[in-house]
């Protein structure tokens, strides 16, 4: 009975001791079959580009809003937008609607005018005939013609204003800038608000007058968009940026950051800062005013470096490390040095070379 207890413990014991070296060599046959699943990556040579985006439009740099210079009625249309036009050329004409107390005004002046006139006229006649005579000086005379000149010039003075109240035009001058709408500068027109009949103001200290037409120079454009705070310094007025217009697939047009805010407004809950570039257009292309665009920002670059890819570095209590491929299913961990990173490649400055083989260690293969 006792011999038959012996041999059930032997068996026992036998059993534990065959599970456990199964067991063991189980999770051997594991640890080796683990380490053998995880693939590898080479580093390479090639570029690390750091961007960011700034979101805006195409603006002309100078959009000037052409006004009357006179109150009336628009008489004549005679551009459109989309064409081209001259300093100094003639864009509409404008009829003038005239005040009717300033008119009764100019009219009594110049009748007022017109008997003094006539009587400096005939004094100066009378006393003409005098001097012939020897009757009186020609200092004495000299007094009276003075008197006629001046009539004259207030008659000229009188006929002018009212001429302007009625038609905006001066008679003596010639000049009809009050009435013929002229573009200050040469460029495309990009709007004509008004038709003929419509009632125009003239610009003054107390009203900004209707607008008639807006003329830009469309060859000198800027890029105007905003930034995030978080990356604002980072730019400098200087910067090549590349430009991106969302109607026109394709198209790629460089730019110049030539103006960082320095002041940030809240829009959505962040602070945007606003920039603008210098569109440089080549001989013959033409952007229309108002594209929506995407200034791509270049923040930071390294051309022809040695990178990995971001996966394949650890991190274990402040070192930065990888896993370098010495043998059949071995790998010596490596102290590297990273310089910049975009967040999926990164440059090494130290630690490896392109001839290593580097364990993409989270990333087994099944």
């Amino acid at each position: 009975m006792k011999k038959g207890r012996v041999y059930v413990l032997i068996a026992v014991i036998v059993a534990i001791l065959a599970g456990a070296a199964y067991t063991l060599n189980f999770l051997y046959l594991q640890g080796e079959e683990e380490e053998a699943s995880y693939r590898t990556e080479m580093p390479r040579m090639g570029d690390i580009v750091i961007k960011t985006v700034a979101a805006g439009s195409i603006q002309p740099r100078q959009e000037i809003l052409i006004k009357p210079q006179i109150s009336g009625i628009v008489r004549r249309v005679l551009v459109e937008a989309g064409e081209l036009v001259q300093s100094g050329q003639v864009m509409a004409e404008v009829m003038v609607v005239p005040d009717m107390g300033a008119l009764s005004n100019a009219e009594t002046r110049l009748e007022r005018a017109k008997i003094s006139l006539e009587d400096a006229q005939t004094n100066a006649d009378r006393n003409q005939q005098l001097l012939q005579d020897g009757i009186i000086s020609a200092a004495d005379y000299q007094r009276f013609n003075l008197a006629l000149k001046q009539a004259q010039e207030e008659f000229y003075a009188s006929e002018d204003n009212l001429r302007i109240i009625q038609d905006g035009v001066a008679a003596r001058s010639g000049r009809t800038s009050n009435t013929l709408i002229t573009a200050t500068i040469e460029g495309m027109v990009l709007d004509v608000p008004v038709k003929k009949g419509n009632s125009v103001i003239e610009a003054n200290n107390f009203n900004e007058g209707t607008t008639i037409a807006a003329v830009a120079d469309m060859m000198d454009l800027v890029f105007v968009g905003k930034i995030d705070e978080s990356e604002v310094e980072k730019l400098s007025v200087g910067m090549e940026i590349e430009l991106t217009v969302g109607a026109i697939e394709g198209l790629k047009i460089p730019a110049k950051l030539e103006y960082i805010s320095p002041k940030g407004l809240e829009e959505a809950g962040a602070i945007q800062f606003e920039i603008k570039a210098a569109v440089q257009l080549d001989e013959g292309q033409f952007l229309r005013a108002g594209y929506s665009a995407n200034a791509n920002v270049v923040l930071d670059e390294r051309r022809d470096v040695l990178v990995i890819p971001e996966m394949l570095v650890q991190y274990d209590k402040g070192e930065t490390f990888v896993e370098v491929l010495i043998g059949e299913n071995r790998y010596e961990k490596r102290t590297i040095k990273l310089g910049l990173s975009d967040g999926i490649t990164a440059e090494v400055l130290e630690g490896v070379v392109l001839e290593d083989a580097l364990k993409v260690w989270n990333q087994p293969q099944y």
